[in-house]
C-alpha cells in the first residue's frame, strides 16, 4: 500500500515480505584510510579525530533481476601513482563480478543512494541497467556542469542514453517487499537508503545517513549536508524503522560493518 505525503509516494508496510531467492552481495569500492572526519559533526564533536572510510557496494540478486546499490568511486582512479582526494581503488565492480561468473549486461538496476562521485563512479560500466536516483538528486545533478565529476560519471543516463527513473519518495524496487528504497533527504535533496528483506532478516544499508559507527550514536550532521532539519528527520525515520524492524544496520562507508558481512565472493541469504 502506498500513502501520498507532500506529492510524494511512501511505502505503507502491511504484511512483512521476504522473497525466496534473493541475496545480499558486499564488496569494497574504494578506500580512505585514516580520514579527517571533523568535518562530519556540525556541532564540533568530532576534531581531532581520524576514521578509516571504505566505499561500500552491494549487489542484491533477486528472481526478478539484480540491483547494484551504489557504484563507489571512479574505475579511472585504478592503478593511480597517488590517492585521488585521499581514495584509491584496487579492483572495477565488472572485475569483482567476475567471481560470480556474471557480466555487467546481467546486472537490471543501478541503485544510486545520492550523487555524490564516491558512490556514483562505477554506474557507468553498466550502461543497459535501470538508473534508480531519489528525484530530488536527479534535478541537482541536471543543474550541474557537464564536467562536474558526479555529473560525469551519470552522463550516460543525464544525456538519455540509458533509463532513468528518479524516485520520489519510496520505490519499491521488484514490487514485492523485498527491496525498498526508502526517502531520507537531508544529506543531499533525494537522499535514499535500502531495506533488503532477507530469509535471515531485513537489512538496511545507509547510504550516507551516518558515515561511521560513533557519528549514528550521536546523531551527528556533517557541516556540508544539504538541509539539517531534513538530516535530523531522516535520522529519526532511520532509527525507527530499524528498530520495528529489527534490521541489520549496514553503515556503507565503515570498514567495520562491512566486516561483519559475508566476505565477497559469499553472500547474506
Amino acid at each position: 500500500m502506498m500513502r501520498t505525503i507532500f506529492g510524494a509516494l511512501f511505502l505503507v508496510a502491511a504484511t512483512p515480505v521476504v522473497a525466496q531467492g534473493v541475496s545480499l552481495h558486499a564488496f569494497e569500492c574504494g578506500s580512505a584510510p585514516g580520514r579527517d572526519v571533523a568535518m562530519f559533526s556540525d556541532s564540533y564533536g568530532l576534531t581531532g579525530v581520524k576514521k578509516d572510510f571504505i566505499a561500500g557496494c552491494y549487489l542484491i540478486r533477486h528472481p526478478k533481476g539484480m540491483l547494484l546499490w551504489d557504484a563507489g568511486m571512479t574505475p579511472d582512479m585504478i592503478g593511480a601513482a597517488e590517492p585521488v582526494m585521499g581514495w584509491t581503488l584496487k579492483q572495477s565492480i565488472p572485475d569483482r563480478l567476475k567471481a560470480l561468473g556474471l557480466t555487467p549486461a546481467q546486472v537490471t538496476h543501478v541503485g544510486i543512494s545520492h550523487h555524490h562521485a564516491d558512490h556514483s563512479g562505477g554506474a557507468r560500466d553498466f550502461p543497459h541497467a535501470e538508473l534508480l536516483i531519489g528525484r530530488g538528486d536527479w534535478e541537482a545533478l541536471k543543474a550541474m556542469k557537464p564536467d562536474d565529476r558526479p555529473a560525469a560519471q551519470l552522463a550516460h543516463w543525464l544525456t538519455g542514453g540509458g533509463k532513468a527513473t528518479p524516485v520520489a519518495g519510496d520505490k519499491d524496487v521488484f514490487g514485492d517487499g523485498s527491496v525498498v528504497m526508502l526517502a531520507m533527504p537531508g544529506h543531499t535533496p533525494g537522499h535514499t537508503v535500502l531495506l533488503v528483506r532477507l530469509a535471515s532478516g531485513p537489512v538496511l544499508l545507509s547510504g550516507d545517513q551516518f558515515h561511521f559507527r560513533e557519528n549514528r550514536e550521536a546523531r551527528g550532521v556533517p557541516g556540508f549536508n544539504w538541509n539539517r532539519a531534513d538530516t535530523l528527520a531522516s535520522h529519526q525515520r532511520f532509527e525507527d524503522i530499524a528498530k520495528n524492524l529489527k534490521a541489520r544496520v549496514i553503515i556503507q562507508h565503515d570498514p567495520r560493518d562491512m566486516a561483519q558481512l559475508p566476505a565477497f565472493p559469499a553472500a547474506l541469504k
